[in-house]
């Protein structure tokens, strides 16, 4: 995705985002706000975490009013400590009110996908392993949700089917009905594909592998193995193809993993598991100096 499509997306994403919350609608902020106050807003962690999404955040104030004045006081990827405010918005209250919780929401899902990448990443920083990310992502936020991996310190897998070749089990099971092998569907593979990407074989057995390494696979991915099954294959593949190690991984047991010694690790639950992380906005008229919390909207 180019730069242009990708803030052609977000835009688009923001714009469902706000129409959702039918922001132009706001009938308690309508009845209650005067229709010209300004105001001032902060967002501030509640816990420590990795800020992401401030740049999205940015986007939602704009798109629900231009004249807002959105200033960051940190960076993406960023780690924050609780109390820390990441970002001021200031203008028109009615504004600020209605574009609150699409914010938010954006800010605190991302944050948690980066501060969970980072916990992993931390868990493995004696290794050389790296952590990747999968396409199990929210329909329509996989370039944000990625993104946020960055921020925590990961790194990612494909963004889509176009970005590489992984043969997996469904498709090794159909081309079994076609008398193909994995070793053969590797080498078809390789002949077939664009230069430029590298083909991934998903494996399961010893003799997965084996035949993996004979097909001359560029990665094998070692899919729900014991760590005891992962020494014996690396040593099999003895640096002949890239290791990824995928299935089962979580923060108790990925150091574990990395000392098998793979190149990856790859971890769905970064995007479709990672918690939203706490983080509020306080609001208070220009004019007065004591903020009104609204956290809960």
């Amino acid at each position: 995705m180019t730069i242009s499509k990708q803030k052609t997306h977000v835009r688009s994403l923001i714009k469902l985002a706000l129409e959702e919350d039918a922001v132009n609608d706001d009938i308690t902020t309508q009845i209650l706000i005067p229709p010209r106050l300004q105001a001032k807003a902060s967002i501030t962690a509640k816990e420590e975490l990795v800020i992401a999404g401030l740049d999205v955040a940015k986007h939602v104030f704009a798109q629900v009013d231009p004249s807002l004045k959105f200033k960051a006081a940190q960076k993406d990827g960023n780690v924050m400590k609780a109390g820390t405010i990441c970002c001021t918005i200031s203008g028109n209250a009615r504004s600020l009110l209605k574009a609150e919780r699409v914010a938010l929401n954006f800010l605190q899902h991302l944050s948690g996908i980066a501060t969970l990448t980072r916990q992993f990443c931390l868990a493995v920083k004696t290794s050389s392993t790296k952590i990747l990310d999968t396409r199990k992502t929210t329909p329509g936020l996989r370039f944000l949700q990625k993104q946020a991996v960055l921020f925590g310190g990961g790194h990612n897998h494909r963004q889509s089917l176009k970005d590489g070749i992984l043969i997996k089990d469904n498709h090794l099971a159909l081309l079994k009905s076609q008398k193909i092998t994995l070793d053969q569907a590797c080498h078809l593979a390789k002949t077939q594909a664009p230069s430029r990407l590298k083909v991934c074989v998903e494996t399961e057995t010893l003799a997965q592998v084996k035949a993996a390494i004979g097909g001359k696979a560029d990665i094998i991915l070692l899919d729900n193995m014991p760590p005891h099954i992962l020494h014996r294959a690396i040593q099999l593949i003895d640096g002949n193809a890239l290791t990824e190690i995928s299935g089962g991984i979580t923060l108790k047991n990925v150091q574990r993993m990395a000392n098998v010694g793979a190149d990856f690790i790859s971890i769905g639950a970064l995007t479709h598991s990672a918690r939203s992380m706490d983080l509020s906005l306080s609001l208070a008229p220009i004019s007065q100096s004591h903020p009104r919390r609204n956290r809960n909207g």
